[in-house]
This record gives structure tokens, sequence and C-alpha cells, in this order.
């Protein structure tokens, strides 16, 4: 069967694969495979058991496909009165089944489970984050503190300054208008 992909999944020989890459591997371990089923000699056990061994021992299979075929040699080697149980070995398998993979790998089992009544623990990171947004939002308070009672004009208060600045300079004229009127009337006694 070659690779196809359905809905996210890549699909070889009947398994359902995560990655591309997995599937591409299973598809050439299926054509190692046939390539040995063509070429093995049934009547001489001996010979399936080295390759066998060889197979096992140089990891040659690493996919499902791969390890079933193994599998049927090993059942095969099993029922040979000729061999040895003891020298057909056991079929190691480099994957872990603990763990977060079991947990992701069944999303039925997911679904099932019954909702936990269980008070979410606030880890250390969450309050350094809220003490640090707390402190961040006192600095912006204070900045526009700051910035609303600053004597230089800025963008928050730019009018009041200028409203300021405008009222003392027509207060200063006034003042200087009514100084000046003084001397004149003074002068004016004066030369009378």
């Amino acid at each position: 069967m070659a690779d196809m992909q359905d809905a996210g999944r890549y699909i070889s020989e009947g398994f359902s694969f995560y990655t591309e890459k997995d599937a591409a591997l299973a598809e050439t371990e299926r054509r190692k495979v046939e390539y040995l089923k063509a070429r093995l000699d049934y009547n001489n056990a001996e010979s399936i058991l080295r390759i066998y061994k060889k197979a096992i021992a140089e990891r040659i299979f690493k996919s499902p496909v791969g390890l079933f075929f193994l599998r049927e040699m090993q059942q095969y080697l099993l029922r040979q009165p000729d061999i040895d149980p003891e020298a057909v070995d056991a079929i190691p398998l480099h994957v872990s089944f603990e763990g977060e993979f079991r947990e992701q790998s069944n999303p039925a089992r997911n679904r099932v489970r019954p909702a936990q009544n269980q008070v979410p623990k606030k880890s250390p990171a969450l309050r350094i984050s809220v003490i640090a947004n707390i402190g961040l939002a006192a600095a912006v308070i204070a900045m526009f503190a700051i910035a609303m009672g600053a004597s230089q004009p800025n963008i928050l208060n730019y009018e009041r300054v200028l409203t300021d600045r405008y009222a003392s300079w027509e207060q200063e004229l006034t003042e200087r208008e009514q100084a000046i009127r003084e001397r004149e009337l003074e002068w004016n006694k004066g030369m009378e």
C-alpha cells in the first residue's frame, strides 16, 4: 500500500503515522520485507535464524511494518523443531509507551475522562507576572501624575500651561500699563 495522507495522518500498510517521515520509513521497510520474503529459504531454518538475529542486532526494522515481519519470523522459528527456543531472541522495542506519549495517543480516552474537581495550582511564575504587572501599572500612573504637574508644556498639560503663561503675561502688562498711567497722571499734574 502506498503512502497517502488521511486527515493529517499518513497511512502505510494499515498503520496511521503522525509524520510523513515515519510513513516513509514504514514504506521503505515494507519494500525490504517484500525483498526478504521473496528470497528467504523456508527449508533452511538456520539461515532464517541468522537473518533474524542480524536484523535485530543491526536494528534494520524500526517501524511497526518491519517489527511485524520480525514477529512473523520469530513465530516461524519457534515452531521449528530443530531450532532451540532460547536461541530466538526477543524483539527489542526502542520506544517508550509511558507518560505523555501514551496519553496523547488516545484522544477517545481524553473525551471520556471525568471532570476532576481540583483547584489549579498557582505557579510562582504567575505570581511574579502579577506583581510585575501591578508595578508597571503603578509606574504608568506615576508618570501621568508627574506629567500633569510639570511646569513645562507637554501633551497632557499644554493647554493649562499656555493659558497660565498668557494669563501671567496679561497680568504683567496690566500692571505695567497701570504704572505708566499713574506716571502720566503725575507728570501731567506736575506740568500744570
